[in-house]
C-alpha cells in the first residue's frame, strides 16, 4: 500500500492541459483536429480518465504555446501518472469506471461516506462482502473471492502509516444495521466489526435513526466525499464527490456541486446519533439478534 496511486497526478495533469488550451483560445474540437485525436479522447485526457505519454504532453504544450516552465511541470505529472497502484494486480476484479476511484481513495486525506442501504465497503467483513458480491447472478466463486480480496486490501489504508492514513467518517442508516444477512453469526461479527473499527482514532461511525424521517438529504442517495492533501508546493486536488450505479459512476468536483453535497452531509450529521449513541444502538441490535 506504499504506492498511493496515479489518479491524482493524472487528474491534475488533465486540468492543467484544459486550462492551457482554454487560455490559448482553442476549443476542444479544434485541438482534437490539430492533434489528430477524437473529441472523446481529448475529453478523457482532460478529465484525467486516461494517462498520457510525455511526448504527447510536449506536443500539446507546443500547440497551446505553453511556457517552458509549465510544460516541464506537466511532463513531470505525466511521468508520475505512469506509476502503478497496488489495485492493478486485481485486473478485471475492478471495473474500468471504478479504477479511478480506488486511486483517489488511496490518495485522500479525508473520506466521508453516507450509506442508506449497505455497510460501507471500508468497514465490511469478508463474510458480509461475500454476500454482497454473490447477489449478482452469474459470478463464479473465483470472481467473488477476487472481489472480496480487493475489498479487504482497500481497507488497509485505514491503518496505513506512510503516508498517514486518511480520516474516515461514515453515516449509516439505521435500516442498514437492522437488515441482517442469512448467517446471523456472520452478521453479529459484521456489527461487532463496525464498533471495533470505530475505535480507531481516524474512524468515525454514526447512525441515522429511523425516526429522522424524510429530510433535505434524502434525495442524495449514497455518496462519498474525498478531500486531498497538498503535496509539496503543489496545491491540493479539489474535493470530489463520488457516487455509483449499476453501470458506472459519477465524479463531481465543481465548487457548486461539492457545496451541495457538503450541505447534505451537514444535514445528515445534524440528524445522526452521536458516536457513543451510535455505538450503543449497534450493541443493542447485536443483542437483539441473539434473541432471534
Amino acid at each position: 500500500m506504499s504506492d498511493v496511486g496515479s489518479s491524482v497526478p493524472r487528474r491534475q495533469l488533465g486540468r492543467l492541459l484544459r486550462q492551457a488550451r482554454e487560455e490559448a483560445g482553442i476549443n476542444l474540437e479544434a485541438a482534437a483536429e490539430a492533434l489528430e485525436w477524437s473529441r472523446a479522447k481529448m475529453y478523457r485526457l482532460e478529465s484525467g480518465q486516461t494517462s498520457l505519454r510525455t511526448h504527447d504532453v510536449t506536443l500539446m504544450c507546443q500547440h497551446y504555446g505553453t511556457s517552458a516552465e509549465l510544460t516541464e511541470v506537466m511532463v513531470s505529472l505525466a511521468r508520475e501518472s505512469k506509476s502503478r497502484g497496488w489495485w492493478h494486480a486485481y485486473g478485471e476484479a475492478i471495473p474500468a469506471w471504478f479504477e479511478l476511484y480506488v486511486g483517489l481513495e488511496a490518495a485522500a486525506r479525508r473520506v466521508r461516506q453516507y450509506e442508506p442501504t449497505l455497510i460501507p465497503g471500508l468497514l465490511q467483513t469478508a463474510e458480509y462482502a461475500v454476500v454482497i458480491f454473490s447477489a449478482k447472478a452469474g459470478r463464479s466463486q473465483d470472481e467473488i473471492a477476487q472481489k472480496v480480496a480487493l475489498r479487504m486490501e482497500r481497507q488497509k489504508l485505514l491503518a496505513r502509516r506512510s503516508p498517514k492514513a486518511p480520516s474516515f467518517e461514515a453515516i449509516i442508516d439505521e435500516a442498514v444495521i437492522r437488515r441482517p444477512i442469512t448467517d446471523l453469526d456472520a452478521w453479529r461479527s459484521q456489527l461487532a466489526h463496525l464498533v471495533n473499527a470505530a475505535q480507531r482514532p481516524n474512524v468515525s461511525v454514526r447512525v441515522l435513526p429511523l425516526g429522522s424521517g424524510p429530510h433535505a438529504a434524502s434525495v442524495a442517495g449514497s455518496f462519498i466525499m474525498l478531500d486531498f492533501p497538498a503535496v509539496g508546493t503543489r496545491p491540493a486536488e479539489p474535493s470530489t464527490v463520488y457516487s455509483e450505479s449499476l453501470t458506472g459512476s459519477l465524479y463531481l468536483d465543481k465548487p457548486t456541486e461539492v457545496a451541495a453535497y457538503a450541505d447534505a452531509w451537514t444535514t445528515l450529521l445534524d440528524l445522526s446519533l452521536g458516536v457513543r449513541e451510535s455505538e450503543d444502538l449497534i450493541g443493542t441490535v447485536i443483542k437483539e439478534t441473539f434473541d432471534e
